[in-house]
Protein backbone atom coordinates (compact mmCIF):
# COMPACT_ATOMS: atom_id res chain seq x y z
CA UNK A 1 0.00 0.00 0.00
CA UNK A 2 1.17 3.22 -0.78
CA UNK A 3 2.35 5.76 2.36
CA UNK A 4 2.65 9.76 2.23
CA UNK A 5 5.31 11.12 3.96
CA UNK A 6 5.86 14.53 5.11
CA UNK A 7 9.52 14.74 5.93
CA UNK A 8 10.93 18.26 6.65
CA UNK A 9 10.08 20.29 3.95
CA UNK A 10 9.22 17.30 1.47
CA UNK A 11 6.14 15.47 0.68
CA UNK A 12 6.04 12.38 -1.24
CA UNK A 13 3.68 9.37 -2.20
CA UNK A 14 5.92 6.30 -1.57
CA UNK A 15 4.25 3.33 -3.37
CA UNK A 16 6.68 1.01 -2.15
CA UNK A 17 6.78 1.95 1.66
CA UNK A 18 4.84 -0.65 4.14
CA UNK A 19 4.19 -0.10 7.79
CA UNK A 20 4.72 -3.07 9.68
CA UNK A 21 3.66 -2.27 13.07
CA UNK A 22 5.80 1.00 14.83
CA UNK A 23 8.02 0.84 11.37
CA UNK A 24 7.64 2.33 8.02
CA UNK A 25 10.31 0.47 5.33
CA UNK A 26 10.88 2.49 2.59
CA UNK A 27 12.92 1.48 -0.41
CA UNK A 28 16.55 3.06 -0.66
CA UNK A 29 15.55 3.78 -3.81
CA UNK A 30 13.23 6.25 -2.65
CA UNK A 31 14.94 7.23 0.42
CA UNK A 32 16.62 10.60 -1.13
CA UNK A 33 13.17 12.17 -2.97
CA UNK A 34 11.33 10.95 0.35
CA UNK A 35 13.67 12.25 3.03
CA UNK A 36 16.30 14.24 1.39
CA UNK A 37 18.67 11.69 3.01
CA UNK A 38 20.80 9.84 0.51
CA UNK A 39 22.92 6.49 1.45
CA UNK A 40 26.52 6.79 0.84
CA UNK A 41 29.22 4.52 2.08
CA UNK A 42 30.16 6.95 5.47
CA UNK A 43 26.50 6.57 6.02
CA UNK A 44 23.01 8.07 5.46
CA UNK A 45 23.77 11.94 4.42
CA UNK A 46 21.76 15.18 4.38
CA UNK A 47 24.40 17.44 2.38
CA UNK A 48 27.41 17.24 4.33
CA UNK A 49 25.78 16.18 7.45
CA UNK A 50 25.94 12.02 7.80
CA UNK A 51 24.73 9.39 10.38
CA UNK A 52 26.72 6.23 10.41
CA UNK A 53 24.52 3.72 10.34
CA UNK A 54 25.16 1.30 12.50
CA UNK A 55 26.41 -2.49 12.20
CA UNK A 56 23.47 -4.57 12.14
CA UNK A 57 21.39 -1.48 12.76
CA UNK A 58 17.38 -2.91 13.37
CA UNK A 59 16.39 -0.28 10.79
CA UNK A 60 18.40 -1.14 7.90
CA UNK A 61 17.04 -4.00 6.16
CA UNK A 62 19.76 -4.98 3.23
CA UNK A 63 17.48 -8.05 2.24
CA UNK A 64 14.65 -6.07 0.62
CA UNK A 65 16.92 -2.99 0.36
CA UNK A 66 15.14 -0.73 3.18
CA UNK A 67 14.85 1.76 5.53
CA UNK A 68 12.31 1.85 8.68
CA UNK A 69 12.41 5.53 8.35
CA UNK A 70 10.56 6.01 11.70
CA UNK A 71 13.06 4.27 13.89
CA UNK A 72 15.56 6.35 11.84
CA UNK A 73 13.97 9.79 12.84
CA UNK A 74 13.47 8.41 16.47
CA UNK A 75 17.44 7.71 16.39
CA UNK A 76 17.60 11.61 15.30
CA UNK A 77 15.50 12.35 18.07
CA UNK A 78 12.54 13.28 16.29
CA UNK A 79 8.98 13.52 16.44
CA UNK A 80 7.20 10.78 14.39
CA UNK A 81 3.20 10.34 13.86
CA UNK A 82 1.04 8.74 11.84
CA UNK A 83 -2.42 8.71 10.10
CA UNK A 84 -3.08 4.86 9.66
CA UNK A 85 -6.86 5.62 8.34
CA UNK A 86 -5.10 7.90 5.29
CA UNK A 87 -1.70 5.95 5.17
CA UNK A 88 0.56 9.56 6.28
CA UNK A 89 3.54 10.15 8.03
CA UNK A 90 5.22 12.97 9.30
CA UNK A 91 8.25 13.44 10.57
CA UNK A 92 8.90 16.70 13.14
CA UNK A 93 12.42 18.62 13.64
CA UNK A 94 15.18 17.40 15.31
CA UNK A 95 15.34 18.34 18.93
CA UNK A 96 17.91 21.04 18.66
CA UNK A 97 18.50 21.31 15.31
CA UNK A 98 19.33 24.33 14.91
CA UNK A 99 22.62 23.64 17.29
CA UNK A 100 23.32 20.49 15.54
CA UNK A 101 23.29 21.64 11.87
CA UNK A 102 25.52 25.17 12.73
CA UNK A 103 22.79 27.34 11.77
CA UNK A 104 23.07 28.72 15.41
CA UNK A 105 19.85 30.12 17.32
CA UNK A 106 16.67 29.97 15.47
CA UNK A 107 14.91 33.39 16.77
CA UNK A 108 11.22 33.48 17.60
CA UNK A 109 8.72 35.87 15.05
CA UNK A 110 7.79 38.80 17.15
CA UNK A 111 3.93 38.91 18.68
CA UNK A 112 2.15 41.22 21.06
CA UNK A 113 0.17 39.69 24.04
CA UNK A 114 -1.34 41.58 26.98
CA UNK A 115 -0.59 40.99 30.11
CA UNK A 116 -3.15 40.33 33.19
CA UNK A 117 -3.69 44.08 33.56
CA UNK A 118 -4.67 44.35 29.85
CA UNK A 119 -1.09 46.10 28.88
CA UNK A 120 0.26 44.90 25.37
CA UNK A 121 3.70 43.37 25.36
CA UNK A 122 5.86 42.24 22.50
CA UNK A 123 8.59 40.41 22.30
CA UNK A 124 10.88 42.51 19.96
CA UNK A 125 10.79 44.70 23.63
CA UNK A 126 12.46 41.95 25.27
CA UNK A 127 15.20 41.13 23.06
CA UNK A 128 18.84 40.80 24.75
CA UNK A 129 17.00 39.54 27.87
CA UNK A 130 16.12 36.46 29.13
CA UNK A 131 12.18 35.39 28.21
CA UNK A 132 10.14 32.37 29.79
CA UNK A 133 6.89 32.41 28.23
CA UNK A 134 4.78 30.28 30.04
CA UNK A 135 1.68 28.50 27.79
CA UNK A 136 -1.08 26.92 28.98
CA UNK A 137 -4.22 25.14 27.35
CA UNK A 138 -7.39 23.56 29.08
CA UNK A 139 -7.08 20.68 26.98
Amino acid sequence: MSQTILFGDHETEVPGAAREGEALWIPLDDLERATGWERKPQGLCQGEVCVPVPRGAAWVDEKRRALDVAAFARHLRQPVVRDDAHSVWSFGPAAGAGAASGSGPVMAPDFTLPDLDGRMHSLAEQRGKKVLLYCWASW
